[in-house]
């Protein structure tokens, strides 16, 4: 293999390097804007974790923030869902008098997937013209799918009360509380949008 002769190795490098510093930099500071919105919630730990995934620079404005939470939330009530419906069906793993909390606890997320499902859907339409003069109510939407969404995860969670319980239970616990953990953060990221946005949308002539 023919080898690079230095000056043609340093054009090279400063080359690579020119390109990849502005994605660095476009990283480093979606990554700053995600920690200092973070800090608001209530699980600011949990919210940077699970939206470090976006600090690529797809994150500019309030609404892409919470559009995100929002996104991720209804991807772990998904998740959740699905280890629900793996359990339940298998009764080796769960004993017969735990079926029906664990029954109860998938209808109550099942709803949490469609509001959340519906809220992503409002939320996308914020920017647009159709929104106009409605947009309290598609505020008060939002909020309230997101609100309920999160009722009913710890509604979920009242299946399982106390700290005992076999491996099957606790790991099922722990997928629901990190659900209405994320729906909790997500609520205060679109509250966080809405108030900006409202005083934008209010002060247009």
């Amino acid at each position: 293999m023919a080898k690079l002769s230095l000056p043609l190795l340093l054009f090279f490098l400063i080359c690579v390097s020119a390109s990849v510093a502005p994605a660095l930099a476009r990283r480093s500071r979606s990554r700053t804007y995600i920690e200092m919105s973070c800090r608001a919630t209530r699980y600011p730990t949990l919210c940077v974790q699970c939206l470090s995934g976006y600090a690529n620079g797809s994150l500019k404005s309030p609404q892409q923030l919470a559009q995100a939470a929002l996104t991720v939330s209804l991807y772990k009530a998904r998740y959740t869902k699905a280890y629900m419906v793996k359990i339940a069906g298998d009764l080796k793993v769960m004993k017969a008098h735990d079926y029906q909390p664990v029954q109860d606890c998938m209808d109550q997320i099942d709803n949490s997937i469609d509001q959340l499902t519906q809220s992503i859907k409002e939320l996308r339409q914020f920017g647009q013209e159709t929104v106009g003069d409605n947009f309290y109510w598609h505020i008060s939407n939002v909020d309230s799918w997101v609100s309920a969404a999160q009722t009913d995860a710890m509604t979920c969670l009242d299946e399982f009360p106390g700290n005992r319980m076999g491996k099957t239970k606790a790991v099922l616990k722990g997928k629901v509380l990190n659900v209405a953990m994320t729906t909790s953060n997500a609520l205060v990221l679109f509250h966080r949008f809405a108030a900006k946005y409202g005083a934008r949308a209010t002060t247009k002539p």
